[in-house]
């Protein structure tokens, strides 16, 4: 059987779409045997845990399911937007494992544990905790948020009430000061 063109596949993908938008089952498990090998392969090379990139997988598919119309045909292939949606996907999933990461260690006690007072990752997140201090207030609540709680710049906007570009604004300036800063104590 000859591989189906990129002009084929295109139309191939728009009619299961258009089947799923229809709520045809069908269609949707057509497009999970299509391109499911390549959803949890990428989910799977962010996350490094094959339970969570099977978690992602079905995040994915499901968001396709409730909302097929987001694909648009005109902006691109639907596998370079299924795909594009699972990295997304897998890099949130990732920022919420690492925040939640991040609470349970802040909340033992340093005190049990006198030999992590010398570890090079210890002393690396009491830096950068110092050098977060010295950003300007509205930087440091986008960095917080967009990095340790994993928020997108679109939800930031939204929860902040702040226009796109000037959370995208603050963020690229406050990580650029932060960087400064990090560079400095390490000279």
């Amino acid at each position: 059987m000859a591989a189906l063109s990129q002009t084929q596949t295109t139309h191939t993908d728009l009619q299961l779409i258009q089947r799923v938008q229809r709520q045809d089952q069908r269609a949707l498990m057509a497009l999970y045997q299509t391109y499911g090998g390549a959803v949890y392969g990428l989910a799977m090379r962010v996350l490094q845990n094959p339970g969570m990139a099977e978690e992602i997988t079905q995040d994915v598919f499901l968001k396709l399911w409730q909302h097929p119309e987001r694909w648009n045909p005109a902006l691109g292939q639907f596998s370079s937007w299924l795909l594009t949606i699972t990295r997304n996907a897998a890099i949130d999933r990732l920022r919420k494992e690492r925040h939640a990461n991040t609470e349970s260690v802040e909340h033992m006690d340093l005190a049990a544990n006198p030999h992590s007072q010398h570890d090079a990752h210890w002393a690396d997140g009491q830096l950068l905790a110092q050098l977060m201090r010295e950003l300007p207030p509205e930087q440091r609540q986008l960095i917080e948020l967009a990095f340790f709680q994993g928020y997108t710049h679109s939800e930031l906007a939204q929860r902040l009430q702040l226009p796109l570009g000037t959370v995208k604004t603050r963020l690229r300036s406050g990580l650029q000061k932060l960087r400064g800063l990090w560079e400095k104590s390490h000279e």
